[in-house]
């Protein structure tokens, strides 16, 4: 365990990542943005005023397909910029389905993305609209603030708060919890609703975050068992229902999860979360708090590439973390409960409630609703949210459940459905409907690979071998990342696909169905025939030589093909086996 002592938070500014000095002198995120967003001789915007648009859900990103093109025109880059919004619990009403549908269609690329973490995106808006877009999300309830950045991100809880009172309750709590931890800078409202700064009062403008703010993003994520939809051991903070007799009792407190590192690079890996504590529904917000601070004072902000909370558990260990956290609270919290999880798959199709209202869980390939010929999903789903009287709960799975619906309504949306191609062959398949993909190229600047665009496809083969080997309808996730960033939480999936180069992928193998345990890197370096070739020979193996019941996951470690892991610094020990193609 490394010293205990907080990171020098007035250390000299020069000492740490310089990413500390943009925060420090913008203004509480102000910066230059003004500015930029008027400047009409560029798509672009000030690289610095760049950082700081983050903070606000906003990436500047362009067109990867067109680089070549424009240069040889010379013409700057496609500019473009993506846009989160922010939506705790993932729960959107039709009014506000039919809102973005409207502004994706007025100033972005006509289609919405739904993200693993359980929201929209919009793509493909140019400078000229962000702030009509913003103005957009603010005028139906909704906003963008905090969507991105070094702050505390959209929180996200098990999907579909109309399934049980203690959905409901875990729901409203994701709520309370991102609004209580929600930066109070007036930057967003001066900057993109062009509104006068409001008046000032003696304290600071940031009581939580200082001028700082935190060294990297930190991520929240409620759970309500059986069901781990969300993955809750991915995130820096998980809170697990503990329900008795239908109702939540309190919550297990998990702390150092995260999903990003980078190949062949020991010092970074991908970590699961563990139990620190158990505390009452009442204390969960200050728990939250405290957490979230103890990272703003420990984290590392002289290296990035250290700076996730997971990094400073693993460095200092639990044992400390709860001890500085009851220090904080000024009083001792009870040890973690006994806690079990089934599955982290949605369960797609129509489901009835205790209530007698249905829900209806629709699959969405790679989480993009767009308007194809045959298949006008956008089309689709703004006809159901013309009728809809529920709610829209999105999964972080990449896919959507249309909660609450009436028995008198349930044929109409059914029709709707069919209507217009929301219901196929390809939507009602269990390997579709477990799959995860990022964004990747042409947008995603950090992309090795192609991950959205391809991934479909890829299982439409994955299937037919799957079918041939006797396993139709048994689920297996899927996940592709375009690179080892981890978006599409590969590094939890039975089976991933990680991009290392145009066309080519690392194959991990072996987490388990219910996100407890890391896959294991089996295959480097590997093309879609390689890749289809060794999953061939393991499917067919694993239908020959499974036990009763026994996930994809559980097998291949079991039968040795990877190693069991659970720790995140054994994990890029694991690839030392592997051989490349």
């Amino acid at each position: 365990m490394t010293d205990a002592s907080p990171c020098d938070l007035s250390a000299p500014l020069e000492s740490l990542n310089p990413n500390e000095r943009v925060k420090h002198d913008s203004r509480q995120l102000r910066g230059t943005l003004t500015a930029s967003l008027d400047d009409a001789a560029t798509g672009a915007i000030d690289e610095t005023d760049g950082l700081l648009t983050k903070f606000f859900g906003i990436y500047q990103q362009d067109d990867r397909d067109l680089r070549e093109e424009r240069r040889v025109a010379k013409l700057e880059p496609r500019y473009q910029f993506m846009l989160r919004v922010r939506l705790p619990g993932g729960v959107c009403t039709p009014a506000q389905w039919l809102a973005l549908d409207a502004l994706t269609r007025e100033c972005a690329d006509g289609t919405l993305r739904l993200t693993t973490r359980q929201t929209f995106q919009f793509h493909g808006i140019r400078k000229r609209n962000l702030r009509r877009q913003v103005q957009g999300l603010v005028a139906c309830g909704l906003d963008s603030i905090a969507a991105c950045g070094d702050v505390n991100r959209n929180v996200i809880c098990t999907a579909n708060p109309l399934l049980s009172p203690a959905h409901a309750e875990v729901s409203a709590l994701a709520a309370k919890i991102g609004a209580h931890l929600l930066p109070k800078t007036g930057a967003y409202r001066e900057i993109f609703l062009q509104e006068k700064p409001a008046p000032r009062g003696d304290g600071p403008e940031e009581p939580i975050y200082g001028e700082t703010y935190l060294p990297r993003k930190f991520k929240i994520a409620l759970a309500a068992p059986p069901s781990n939809d969300i993955d809750v051991y991915a995130h820096d903070l998980g809170f697990v229902a503990v329900i008795e007799n239908g109702r939540v009792a309190g919550y297990n407190v998990l702390v150092g999860g995260g999903m990003g590192m980078t190949h062949n690079v020991p010092a970074t890996f991908p970590r699961l979360s563990e139990p620190a504590a158990f505390c009452a529904p009442e204390d969960v917000i200050e728990v939250a708090e405290h957490t979230m601070c103890i990272q703003r004072d420990f984290g590392d902000r002289r290296n990035r590439a250290h700076a996730r909370f997971k990094y400073t558990i693993d460095d200092r260990g639990v044992e400390w973390f709860r001890q500085e956290l009851e220090r904080r609270l000024g009083r001792a919290l009870q040890p973690a409960r006994e806690v079990r999880f089934e599955t982290s798959a949605d369960s797609v199709g129509w489901h009835r409630g205790p209530d007698g209202l249905w829900h209806c869980t629709l699959s969405i390939a790679s989480g993009r609703i767009a308007d194809h010929p045959g298949a006008t999903h956008l089309e689709g789903m703004r006809a159901i949210a013309g009728r809809h009287k529920g709610l829209f709960a999105i999964t972080t799975n990449q896919n959507v459940t249309i909660a609450g619906v009436a028995d008198s309504d349930k044929p109409a949306i059914e029709a709707l459905l069919k209507e217009h191609g929301l219901v196929t062959p390809r939507s009602s398949s269990v390997l579709h409907a477990n799959a995860i993909a990022c964004v990747a190229l042409p947008t995603c600047g950090l992309a090795m690979a192609e991950s959205e665009r391809y991934l479909p496809s890829l299982i439409d083969k994955i299937e037919l071998i799957a079918n041939e080997a006797g396993l139709a309808g048994q689920p297996i996730n899927i996940r592709m990342s375009g690179c080892p960033n981890g978006c599409s939480r590969p590094y939890l999936a039975e089976i991933a696909m990680v991009g290392k180069a145009p066309g080519k992928y690392n194959l991990y193998l072996g987490a388990s169905p219910s996100g407890d345990r890391m896959a294991a890197l089996y295959r480097e370096t590997l093309g879609e025939a390689q890749i289809l070739d060794e999953l061939r020979g393991l499917l067919h193996r694993y239908a020959a030589e499974r036990t009763s019941g026994e996930a994809f996951g559980d097998f291949v470690v079991r039968a040795g093909v990877v190693r069991r892991i659970t720790a995140g610094r054994d994990f890029q020990r694991s690839e030392a086996p592997a051989k490349s193609a």
